[in-house]
């Protein structure tokens, strides 16, 4: 045998193998960080919410005829400042308006740090552009006031009415005040009670939270990390406070392998968007699909009594015309596809509309022909 012949053996053993090792061995995983894949229990954004008045509108605040409650506020607001109203006072206000106020407390806010608020209109006020929210106390569900909000708002649109006609960019009755809100008081978070912390996966995984066990023990010694179920791992903590911020800078920018995530593909029925990940797969299948329209058309007649008749009443009535048109849907083979590329390269070949993919998507699932879980929001 001559040297060529026996290197071209070689490569062709060598491709063999490599070939089926393709077959059998399994995807890789990706890495990602500790931060990214899991949360301290307890260690979240808090919702703060408050109502308040805005002042200051050029015209475009609340009716007081419809909206009763923006005299109230604005009396018992008075009154708390030693002004009092005459009673039976016909006040009317249109450069006030009554507006709810939320924030959102960050983990370890202080007392005398600021946070963004968004404000609201609550009743009808045509805009909120150039007001200013009066001192408005921000509580949580347990109803303590944890931050007061005050200051000018930020209205990202404008608009102008005149003689019926009215142009608007954007939204006009909600805006943002940046930095607008001071935490007065702070929520205690579980990092310094307790021997030990519990980490929640974003999503449930026991091949994740096994990882995420073996890495930390890995680097912290064994015994620090133990996984409770296919989301919980607990994890002991140093005594002291300040070794357990150093123990959490270190373990939270560890690497955690993760599996390939499971398909899934994710309906919007309201809009009528698709959207599906890698791991979504087809198998071979035939689909037929056919649009069905139904068009009514009225047209307005005038029917009046005869000539010379001294009863009946000319009217006016409508006519209505009904067309029902079905296109015909052609049987079109859909090869199995393996990858996310050739998945939306077989159905675009449909033709179908992101409306009618909804369908198709639904009855491919029921068919057996989709890997891949269906979700609708």
């Amino acid at each position: 045998m001559s040297t060529l012949d026996r290197l071209l053996r070689a490569s062709l053993v060598i491709t063999a193998v490599l070939a089926s090792a393709a077959l059998w061995w399994p995807a890789p995983a990706h890495a990602a960080r500790l931060r990214e894949v899991a949360s301290i229990q307890g260690v979240r954004m808090n919702q703060l919410v408050g109502y308040g008045l805005v002042v200051g509108l050029d015209g475009t605040g609340d009716q007081t005829t419809s909206a009763p409650f923006a005299t109230q506020s604005l009396l018992a607001l008075l009154q708390q400042m030693g002004v009092t109203v005459p009673a039976g006072s016909n006040m009317q206000l249109k450069n006030l308006a009554t507006v709810m106020v939320t924030a959102q407390l960050p983990a370890f806010a202080q007392p005398g740090q600021t946070i963004d608020v968004n404000v609201s209109s609550l009743a009808n006020a045509k805009s909120l552009r150039g007001g200013t929210l009066i001192t408005t106390p921000l509580k949580g569900t347990d109803g303590q006031i944890y931050a007061i909000a005050q200051g000018n708002l930020i209205v990202g649109g404008a608009g102008a009415s005149a003689a019926g006609s009215k142009v608007q960019i954007n939204h006009l009755s909600a805006g943002r005040i940046p930095e607008g809100a001071t935490v007065e008081r702070s929520v205690a978070t579980p990092m310094n009670e307790g021997e030990s912390i519990q980490l929640d996966l974003n999503t449930s995984d026991f091949g994740t939270a096994h990882e995420l066990v073996r890495v930390i023990n890995n680097r912290m010694g064994s015994g620090t990390a133990e996984a409770l179920d296919g989301r919980a791992v607990r994890v002991r903590m140093p005594v002291s406070a300040d070794s357990r911020v150093a123990f959490m800078a270190e373990i939270e920018n560890l690497e955690v392998k993760q599996q390939t995530p499971s398909a899934r593909v994710v309906i919007n029925a309201r809009t009528g968007s698709v959207v599906m990940n890698q791991a979504v797969t087809l198998a071979a299948c035939a689909v037929a699909h056919g649009s069905l329209s139904v068009t009514i058309s009225t047209t307005p007649s005038v029917s009046q009594p005869g000539p010379f008749s001294k009863t009946g009443t000319t009217t006016v009535t409508e006519k209505a015309d009904i067309t029902i048109t079905q296109q015909a849907g052609a049987l079109i083979p859909l090869p199995a596809a393996a990858k996310l590329a050739d998945v939306v390269k077989a159905l675009n070949s449909l033709g179908a509309t992101p409306q009618d993919l909804l369908a198709i998507l639904q009855a491919m699932k029921s068919a057996g022909a989709l890997t891949a879980e269906l979700e609708v929001i």
